[in-house]
């Protein structure tokens, strides 16, 4: 997944994108949860992407909610 998506502060302030291009993981993953298939986010948004350019943004998504921690503040 590394070699997919990148993190470079001078393309869209540091957000996450898939290698090479400009296209953000967040976009990608909102075409996804719209329920638009693979090889229609292909053919009618992101010609440039690979079926596993999308896979790598969802895994990047599940890896960086694994990573996060949460803080659960209990009412006293």
């Amino acid at each position: 997944m590394k070699e997919r998506i990148e993190v470079n502060p001078n393309i869209h302030f540091g957000k996450p994108c898939v290698a090479g291009t400009r296209i953000t993981v967040q976009n990608v993953l909102e075409l996804v949860a719209e329920g638009i298939p693979f090889a229609e986010i292909i053919s009618d948004y992101y010609p440039e992407l690979k079926i596993e350019d999308i896979r790598a943004c969802i895994r990047y998504a599940i890896e960086a909610l694994s990573a996060e921690e949460i803080h659960i503040s209990i009412p006293a």
